[in-house]
């Protein structure tokens, strides 16, 4: 691969303080992607971590030229990192994860198969077997709970961070903070059509989950009445050019000859 092609694929990893995992990360994933045979970029993006995940990522970056390193200047949040993602992204599709090592990168080959065989916009994981502790799987189970009600969705697993979108899917977005836990509502909301895929899910290793119960539950909560707004007040039209065929006007007849208008007038 060189990194002077377009992409055909685009991978928005968002990190904050992942240093430990950024190694075994790349050492997974580009063999993977190599195997696919597609021109594709990581779009790596550090939201302002205070470890050395930023080193780390810049040496991955200085071995392989797909790699393209965003850095925010101050630590955002994972929406804003995925926004910034979104908008550097070249490829036709765009497919997202985390930097934990959670998600088994070997999954993107068959969702991309999924993707393209069903004609569908976008495909979402859902975690087989959920490798959490006791207290996050329950705090995770409540917020889908409250978020399918209020958005009249029946998903099963929202938070799963391995999607693979086409490129319009994303460009759509409109994201403020939070929104990431809603890029499947926010996709169906603009008529996208999705289909879901089973994915393997791995025990963390390294590093600490940036999220608890608070904001797994009561900021899911407040997310929720959000995007329930979004849903209700969303434009829903459709409207077509009408081609109307320009009127026939009869021709003037032509003007009467300075001889033929004197011999009117005589007679």
């Amino acid at each position: 691969m060189t990194g002077a092609r377009t992409p055909d694929l685009s991978i928005v990893i968002p990190f904050f303080n992942e240093e430990d995992n950024i190694a075994p990360l790349f050492a997974e994933l580009l063999p993977v992607l190599d195997g696919i045979g597609r021109p594709f970029e990581v779009v790596a993006v550090d939201d302002g971590s205070t470890d050395a995940t930023l080193e780390r990522l810049r040496h991955e970056a200085s071995l392989r030229p797909e790699i393209r390193l965003l850095r925010q200047l101050e630590n955002r949040g994972q929406t804003a990192a995925f926004d910034a993602g979104f908008k550097a992204a070249r490829g036709a599709l765009v497919a997202t994860m985390d930097g934990d090592l959670q998600i088994d990168p070997s999954d993107l080959p068959a969702m991309i198969e999924r993707l393209e065989t069903e004609g569908v916009d976008f495909v979402y994981g859902r975690r087989a077997d959920r490798q959490d502790s006791f207290s996050k799987r329950v705090s995770t189970k409540i917020a889908n709970a409250i978020r399918n009600r209020l958005t009249w969705e029946k998903i099963p697993d929202t938070g799963c961070p391995l999607k693979l979108f086409r490129a319009e899917v994303v460009k759509s977005f409109k994201l403020h903070d939070g929104m990431h836990r809603f890029f499947i509502t926010l996709a169906h909301i603009e008529g996208f059509r999705s289909t879901e895929m089973r994915v393997r899910h791995r025990h963390r290793v390294h590093g600490s989950s940036k999220y608890g119960v608070m904001n797994r539950v009561f900021r899911a909560l407040r997310d929720c009445l959000v995007v329930r707004w979004m849903i209700v007040r969303h434009l829903r039209y459709r409207t077509e050019e009408i081609h109307v065929r320009p009127a026939v006007v009869p021709a003037s007849p032509p003007p009467a000859a300075e001889g033929e208008r004197a011999a009117e007038a005589a007679s």
